[in-house]
C-alpha cells in the first residue's frame, strides 16, 4: 500500500473534501463524508493516467471500465493529488454584460434586449411581409 505522510492531506477526487478522518488504507466500500461519491476507484489512484492504455500506469492490473465507480483493484494506492478544480469560466460577467446586455438592461426596458426593435437592430432590419 502506498505510504502517505502525515503532512500529506488527502482530498475526495470528486469535491475536493478532506478526508482526514478516513482510516488507511481505504476499504472498496468508502465514501467522501461530503459528497457520499465512492473513494475506492481508478481516479483516485496514483497509476490512474488518460494518457496510458486503459488510464492505468500498473501493466498487470485488470481494466476496469468505469474509473469513478469503486472496484476490486489490488493495486489500489490513494493518490493525494487526485482533486482537480474545476477549470475557471473563460468569460468574464462584465463581457457576458457587454455581448449579452446586463440584466438590468433586459429588465428595464419594454421587453428588454429581446424587443423587436432590438431584434431589428442585431439582424439588419425588419423582413418583408407579403
Amino acid at each position: 500500500m502506498n505510504e502517505m505522510s502525515a503532512a500529506t492531506t488527502l482530498l475526495c477526487w470528486k469535491c475536493g473534501a478532506a478526508l482526514t478522518d478516513l482510516p488507511l488504507p481505504l476499504t472498496r466500500l468508502a465514501a467522501c463524508p461530503v459528497c457520499r461519491v465512492e473513494l475506492h476507484v481508478c481516479r483516485a489512484c496514483v497509476f490512474f493516467a488518460r494518457e496510458v492504455a486503459n488510464q492505468c500506469r500498473e501493466p498487470v492490473a485488470e481494466p476496469v471500465s468505469d474509473k469513478t465507480r469503486s472496484n476490486f483493484c489490488g493495486y489500489f494506492q490513494l493518490r493525494a493529488d487526485a482533486y482537480r478544480a474545476a477549470a475557471p469560466v473563460p468569460a468574464s460577467r462584465a463581457q457576458l454584460d457587454a455581448l449579452f446586455g446586463s440584466r438590468a438592461d433586459a429588465s428595464a426596458g419594454e421587453g428588454g434586449a429581446s424587443s423587436p426593435s432590438a431584434l431589428d437592430e442585431l439582424f439588419g432590419g425588419k423582413p418583408d411581409t407579403q
